[in-house]
């Protein structure tokens, strides 16, 4: 769908410059999701593997990610193996619907309740991401919480239509259940894509 180079804004990685792949398709249907235009695979045009890490290439950044839309509607083993032959860092985005494809330095899963994720997902995540749109996404999140790998980082992020709203909720949360910790859409804040 698009590739841009930026700042990622959200969970672990917040601040460091990354080189972003946003792939079309999405079959999970976000009635909140900021990027609706993905859903639709074949509105977007298609680009070869090599195409797309020469652009990467371009730009300073060794953090490739790749999101969606829903990216493991792909077989993305002939990406990250050209992207790591070429120096990057995979990281990938997922709501973890599909199984994976792949071989990523960091996974970040952020399960959706409008499509269940792939049994035994949990256990691949190197971060859990559970955006918080409503009051009862806390305790959702604490399920999905408990199905993760000891090492595995938790971030409540607040939807960003309801920050106003769920930011007390979810600091609140996190100061009564330090395990998790709060991840903001800075890049929003910073007025960057």
């Amino acid at each position: 769908m698009e590739a841009f180079h930026t700042i990622q804004g959200e969970g672990a990685f917040t601040g460091q410059a990354a080189y972003f792949i946003r792939l079309g398709g999405c079959d999970v249907g976000c009635t909140w999701c900021d990027v609706k235009d993905s859903w639709d695979m074949d509105a977007h045009p298609k680009y070869s593997v090599a195409a797309i890490v020469a652009e990467a290439l371009k730009h300073p950044a060794r953090i490739a990610v790749v999101t969606g839309g829903e990216p493991l509607m792909h077989d993305l083993g002939p990406l990250t193996e050209a992207l790591r032959d070429a120096g990057f860092r995979t990281h990938i985005e997922t709501s973890g619907t599909s199984p994976l494809s792949g071989a990523w330095h960091h996974i970040c899963f952020s399960p959706k309740k409008f499509k269940e994720p792939v049994a035994g997902f949990h256990l691949l995540a190197h971060e859990l991401k559970v955006v918080v749109f409503n009051k009862h996404d806390l305790h959702w999140a604490d399920g999905h919480a408990a199905k993760t790998g000891p090492e595995c980082a938790l971030y409540l992020q607040p939807e960003w239509s309801k920050r106003e709203a769920m930011i007390p909720l979810v600091t609140a949360y996190v100061m009564t259940h330090p395990r998790w910790r709060v991840s903001l859409q800075t890049h929003k804040y910073l007025n960057i894509p």
